[in-house]
C-alpha cells in the first residue's frame, strides 16, 4: 500500500498549492516543506517564504483511500488515521491529540454522536469482580453472591425469596431420587414391570 496523509490547509494556502501543482515544478518559485519538532505532533509548513504552524492530529475513525485507472474499478490504496492540520499564524494550537470531527459533514462531532461512550465503572466493583474470578478459576468460590431459591407450591405458583449470604464452601447437591422411582423397589427394573403375558 502507498503511504498517504491528509493535509488540511487554510483556503489561501490551498490556492497557492493548487497553482504550484498545476504549474511546471521547475518554473515555480514557491517551494513546499513540512518539518516536525522532536515530539512529532507539532511542526511548521513552509510554502515560498511563508511559515505556518502545523499539528498532527488523530482522526476519530480510519478513512480508506482508493485510486482508479479507468474510472470504473476502485482499488484500495491506504488506510488513513491521521491528519496534518496547517493553520494561520494567529490561530491557537489544538490542545488535544484527536481531532473532534471527521472529514465530511456527516462525521461532524463523530466521537460524541456516532460512537458508544465508555461505561462508568466503579473501580471497587471491578477489583471485587476480578478477585472473585481469580478465586473461581483457582477452584474456589465467589465471596459475595446472591442466591435465589425458588420453591414450587401446590397451586403451581412459584414463590422466590432472595437471600444474601457469604458463601464459604460450594453448596452440595441434596440426595434427590429421580422422578417416578419414589416408593419402588430399587432392584426392579422397568423391563420387569412390563407384562409379557399375551
Amino acid at each position: 500500500m502507498d503511504e498517504q496523509f491528509i493535509l488540511r490547509v487554510p483556503p489561501s494556502v490551498a490556492e497557492r498549492i493548487d497553482r504550484l501543482l498545476s504549474e511546471n515544478a521547475s518554473s515555480s518559485e514557491d517551494k513546499l516543506d513540512l518539518s516536525f519538532s522532536e515530539d512529532g505532533k507539532t511542526g511548521s509548513f513552509v510554502i515560498g517564504d511563508e511559515h505556518f504552524p502545523a499539528s498532527l492530529l488523530n482522526l476519530p475513525c480510519i478513512v480508506e483511500s482508493y485510486k482508479t485507472y479507468d474510472d470504473n474499478v476502485l482499488i484500495k490504496s491506504a488506510d488513513i488515521g491521521q491528519m496534518i492540520m496547517v493553520r494561520e499564524e494567529g490561530d491557537p494550537a489544538p490542545d488535544v491529540v484527536e481531532y473532534r470531527h471527521g472529514l465530511t459533514p456527516p462525521m461532524r462531532d463523530a466521537r460524541r454522536r456516532r460512537f458508544r461512550r465508555e461505561p462508568d465503572l466503579n473501580p471497587e466493583l471491578v477489583r471485587r469482580v476480578e478477585k472473585d474470578l481469580q478465586n473461581i478459576m483457582s477452584g474456589g468460590t465467589a465471596e459475595n453472591i446472591d442466591i435465589e431459591v425458588v420453591e414450587q407450591e401446590e397451586g403451581g405458583e412459584a414463590s422466590a425469596r432472595h437471600v444474601n449470604k457469604k458463601v464459604a464452601q460450594p453448596a452440595t447437591k441434596a440426595d434427590i431420587s429421580e422422578p417416578g422411582t419414589a416408593g419402588e423397589d430399587p432392584d426392579r427394573t422397568e423391563s420387569e414391570d412390563s407384562d409379557d403375558s399375551i
